[in-house]
C-alpha cells in the first residue's frame, strides 16, 4: 500500500516539473485592429499640425503683450519685430511670414489685399530698430516660445514633432508669468497683457499633433512567457 503511494507521488511530481503555464494566445483580429488605430492616430496628427500651422501663418491672434514693434497677437508678430530689429533676416523673408496674416486681415477688415510693400508698414515694425530692446528681455519665455511655435509649425508639416508643444508651453508660461504673477510689473493699462480663448486650440492642436508609435508601445506591453516552475520544488516533493 504504501509503494503504491509512493509510486503515484513520484509520477505526481515528475509531470509537474515538465508542466509549462499556458500562455495568452494573440487574436488574429489583433493586428488588424492595431492597425487601424495606428492609421487613426496618424490622421488626427496631420490634421492637427496643419490646424495649428493655419492658427499660425494666418496670424490667428493668440494673446496680446508688448514688443519691439508695439502691441503683438500672434507668434509671428513677435518673432518677426525681433528679425526685423536685429537684422536676423533680409527683410523679404519677414514679409514673406507676415503676408498671408495680412491678407486674411485685409480680406476680412475692408475686402482688400495689402501691398507687398507697405507690410512693415502695416505692422509697424519700420521703427523696430529704435525701440528699446529691453521690451523683449523683459519677455524671454514668450520670445523663445514665439520661435519655437513659428519654426515648429513648418516642421509639422514635414515631421510633426514636439517642437510645437514646446513653443507654446513655452509661451503661455511667460503670459501667466506677467499676467498673473506681475513679472515684469506694468502700471499702464493699454500695455496690458490678455489671453484669447484661441490659445486653447493652439494647445490642443500641439498636443495632438506629437506622433505616438502605437505598435512599438503594443510590443513593450505585452506579456512574457513565464518560466516553467523551479526543479528544486520537484526535488522537495519527490523528498
Amino acid at each position: 500500500m504504501n509503494s503504491h503511494i509512493c509510486d503515484r507521488t513520484v509520477s505526481f511530481s515528475l509531470q509537474q516539473k515538465h508542466k509549462r503555464i499556458p500562455c495568452f494566445e494573440q487574436s488574429p483580429l489583433f493586428p488588424l485592429s492595431l492597425s487601424i488605430m495606428a492609421s487613426w492616430m496618424s490622421n488626427i496628427t496631420s490634421k492637427a499640425s496643419r490646424l495649428y500651422f493655419l492658427l499660425i501663418i494666418l496670424q490667428i491672434p493668440l494673446f496680446r503683450i508688448p514688443c519691439r514693434s508695439g502691441m503683438c497677437s500672434t507668434p509671428i508678430e513677435v518673432a518677426s519685430s525681433q528679425l526685423i530689429a536685429n537684422e536676423i533676416f533680409p527683410p523679404a523673408v519677414v514679409k514673406a511670414l507676415l503676408y498671408p496674416g495680412a491678407v486674411v486681415h485685409g480680406l476680412v477688415s475692408d475686402m482688400k489685399l495689402p501691398s507687398w510693400d507697405n507690410i512693415l508698414n502695416i505692422y509697424n515694425m519700420t521703427e523696430a530698430k529704435n525701440a528699446s530692446p529691453m521690451v523683449d528681455l523683459q519677455r524671454l519665455e514668450v520670445l523663445a516660445g514665439s520661435y519655437f511655435s513659428v519654426a515648429g509649425a513648418f516642421i509639422g508639416l514635414l515631421k510633426p514633432g514636439r517642437m510645437t508643444l514646446f513653443g507654446i508651453l513655452l509661451t503661455v508660461w511667460g503670459l501667466v508669468k506677467e499676467g498673473i504673477l506681475g513679472k515684469p510689473a506694468n502700471a499702464d493699462p493699454t500695455q496690458a497683457v490678455y489671453v484669447y480663448p484661441t490659445i486653447v486650440l493652439a494647445l490642443i492642436c500641439a498636443f495632438s499633433s506629437i506622433k505616438y508609435d502605437i505598435k512599438k508601445a503594443t510590443r513593450r506591453s505585452q506579456t512574457k512567457p513565464i518560466a516553467k516552475p523551479l526543479e528544486s520544488s520537484s526535488k522537495l516533493k519527490l523528498k
